[in-house]
């Protein structure tokens, strides 16, 4: 009985991994906006009322791909720490730096899924925040190794007030057990992430056309710059 269950997980996860394959290819050529389960059922050959059976509505399915595209995000910024480890905090703030900008222009249409501009009649549920938070935490964790080795700087121009400006879920956060980084850094890390995200948008969405040639140039400068902001500084000899 398992092996008979066991081959029909696999079945349905394989259809429901080509319903979202066709899916993403209908996003890159109409966009979110006109995303239809009809014309994604067409496409596979299935009648409509089969792809129902794995996403009820196009909303269940938006939000699968929207899932799916931050996961890969995220997995994306995890490995490149991965990579260098956070000894070397600036190193690996770069690192995750340069990947995100890497997996946008590599995926400029699930990025624009998540942080374009919003889909008219959808609501992105709870399901989607953890892994939106995924990208945020792993820059969080550098942050923290930095304060951990006492070389977070205090910022030079005064902080936001802490009490008017963090969630009651970002607090929570910042006192789950291992985690000393102070409140007074979340507001400069929230400003830095929402500035990192404008820098990539801007590239993804064409912004700097015929504004700026050496697109790359610009954003190490201004990763570095955003580094800064957040309170870390270079480690080793030549600090």
């Amino acid at each position: 009985m398992g092996v008979i269950q066991g081959a029909k997980d696999r079945a349905r996860a394989e259809v429901a991994c080509a319903i979202k394959d066709q899916a993403r290819r209908q996003l890159a050529a109409e966009g979110a906006a006109r995303l239809s389960l009809r014309a994604v059922a067409r496409e596979l050959g299935m009648v409509s009322s089969a792809l129902y059976r794995y996403f009820p509505s196009r909303d269940d399915l938006l939000t699968a791909l929207i899932v799916d595209a931050y996961n890969a995000l995220g997995a994306t910024a995890e490995e490149a720490v991965e990579r260098v480890g956070t000894a070397d905090w600036m190193r690996a703030w770069s690192a995750v730096c340069r990947a995100v900008r890497r997996w946008a222009l590599d995926h400029p249409h699930e990025y624009a899924l998540i942080y374009g501009s919003p889909v008219p009649g959808y609501a992105a549920p709870q399901d989607t925040v953890a892994p939106a938070s995924r990208v945020a935490l792993v820059l969080l964790e550098v942050a923290q190794s930095a304060h951990e080795a006492g070389a977070l700087a205090e910022p030079d121009v005064p902080g936001a007030d802490c009490r008017s400006v963090l969630a009651d879920d970002v607090r929570l956060l910042l006192r789950e057990p291992g985690r000393t980084l102070p409140e007074r850094a979340a507001p400069r890390l929230a400003a830095v992430w929402a500035q990192l995200f404008g820098l990539i948008s801007f590239e993804v969405f064409g912004q700097y056309n015929a504004v700026i040639e050496d697109r790359e140039a610009l954003f190490e400068a201004t990763v570095l710059v955003l580094a800064h902001q957040v309170g870390l500084r270079p480690t080793g000899p030549d600090a």
